[in-house]
C-alpha cells in the first residue's frame, strides 16, 4: 500500500552540466538550489540582489543589470539607523552608507557582467503580492520593516505578470538567442497574507508561468518544486520548525529530483566524485598539524589535482587555498 502520491517528473530536454552558465533569481528555491549548484562546482550566480519574492521585483533586478546603471546614494533609504536598498534583500543593508553601497556594488558589477553571457536562468516566484513605495511608486523587493502606511499593497494579475515577463524574455532572447528559462513557484506559504490569499497568489504565479510556456515553447520550462513539497511531501515532518519552510531533508530530496531531471549520468558521476573530495575538505581534524593530518591533506590535494586534470572546466583553486590555509 502506498501512502503518498509521487509527482512524475520527466527527464527535461534542458541539460545542465558544469559548463552551463546559470543565474538564479527569486525566493527560497533559488536560494536552496543555488547553494547546491555552487556546492557541486557549477557555474552559477545566485540571487545577486538577495531573495526577492514577487515577479516584478525580479524583473526590475534583471533589467537593472542589463542597463548596467550602478547604484548610488540616491537609491538608498534610511530607517532605524540602517541604510537599505528597496531593490535588495536586507543582507545588503548596513548602518554605514558607504558599506551598504559597497556590498551592493560588488555583487552588481559581477552580475551585470554575467547576465549577457548566461545560458540558463532559474527563476522562482514566491508571491503575487507587491508593496509599492508611496513616495516614488517603486515596488519594493523588501520592505525592511518600514511602517506599512508607507506602502500601497496590491496583488498582481496573471496578465500583468505575463506581459512583464514576455518583454523581459524577448529582450534577453534577442541578446542571447537560445537562452533557456526554468521557472518554479516557491512552496513556502506567505501566511501573513492569509490562507486564502496565499492560494490565490500562488495560482496567479502558476497561470502566468503556464502562459509564458505557451508563448515561448522552445525556451521556457517549469520544474514542479511546489507540487512536490505541497503534495508529495505534505507531511509536516518535511517542514522546518516554522511549519512553512522545507526541512533540510526535503531540500535534499528536491535537489535529487532536480538532478534526475536535468543532469546526465556523466554529470551526476562528476557530482558524486566531487562530493567525496568536498567532504574531505570540510573535515575538521581533532589534531591538526600531526603527521596523520598532514598525510590526509596531501592525499586530498592529490585527489583535487587529479579531478582538475579530468575536468579542466571546473576550478578547484578556492578549495585548495581553503585546505592549505
Amino acid at each position: 500500500m502506498n501512502f503518498r502520491t509521487i509527482i512524475d517528473i520527466p527527464v527535461s530536454d534542458i541539460r545542465i552540466d558544469h559548463s552551463t552558465r546559470m543565474m538564479l533569481f527569486g525566493s527560497c528555491f533559488s536560494e536552496n538550489i543555488g547553494r547546491k549548484l555552487q556546492q557541486y562546482k557549477f557555474r552559477v550566480d545566485a540571487n545577486p540582489f538577495g531573495i526577492l519574492y514577487n515577479p516584478f521585483s525580479v524583473s526590475a533586478a534583471m533589467q537593472r543589470l542589463l542597463s548596467a546603471i550602478p547604484f548610488s546614494e540616491t537609491d538608498l533609504v534610511f530607517n532605524n539607523g540602517i541604510y537599505h536598498s528597496l531593490m535588495h534583500h536586507g543582507q545588503f543593508s548596513a548602518p554605514d552608507k558607504t558599506a551598504c553601497l559597497r556590498k551592493i556594488s560588488e555583487r552588481f558589477e559581477s552580475a551585470a557582467a554575467n547576465i549577457q553571457q548566461t545560458d540558463l536562468f532559474l527563476i522562482t516566484f514566491g508571491s503575487a503580492y507587491t508593496y509599492r513605495w508611496r513616495d516614488s511608486g517603486e515596488i519594493a523587493g523588501n520592505c525592511h520593516k518600514f511602517p506599512a502606511r508607507l506602502f500601497h499593497r496590491t496583488r498582481l494579475s496573471v496578465e500583468e505578470v505575463t506581459e512583464e515577463w514576455k518583454r523581459l524574455i524577448s529582450v534577453l532572447t534577442s541578446i542571447r538567442p537560445g537562452v533557456k528559462w526554468l521557472f518554479t513557484v516557491s512552496p513556502v506559504r506567505h501566511w501573513k497574507e492569509g490562507a486564502h490569499e496565499n492560494q490565490i497568489s500562488k495560482s496567479v504565479l502558476h497561470l502566468a508561468i503556464d502562459n509564458l510556456q505557451q508563448v515561448f515553447p522552445e525556451n521556457v520550462r517549469y520544474f514542479p518544486a511546489y507540487e512536490v513539497m505541497i503534495d508529495e511531501l505534505r507531511d509536516y515532518r518535511f517542514y522546518d520548525e516554522d511549519m512553512m519552510h522545507p526541512s533540510s531533508f526535503a531540500a535534499d530530496y528536491i535537489w535529487q529530483l532536480f538532478s534526475n531531471t536535468f543532469f546526465s549520468a556523466e554529470t551526476m558521476n562528476i557530482n558524486e566524485e566531487w562530493e567525496h573530495i568536498r567532504k574531505a575538505i570540510e573535515h575538521r581534524p581533532l589534531y591538526p598539524g600531526t603527521e596523520a593530518h598532514t598525510a590526509f591533506v596531501k592525499d586530498t590535494l592529490l585527489k583535487m589535482e587529479a579531478f582538475s586534470r579530468r575536468y579542466p572546466e571546473i576550478s578547484c583553486d578556492e578549495e585548495k587555498c581553503q585546505l592549505m590555509g
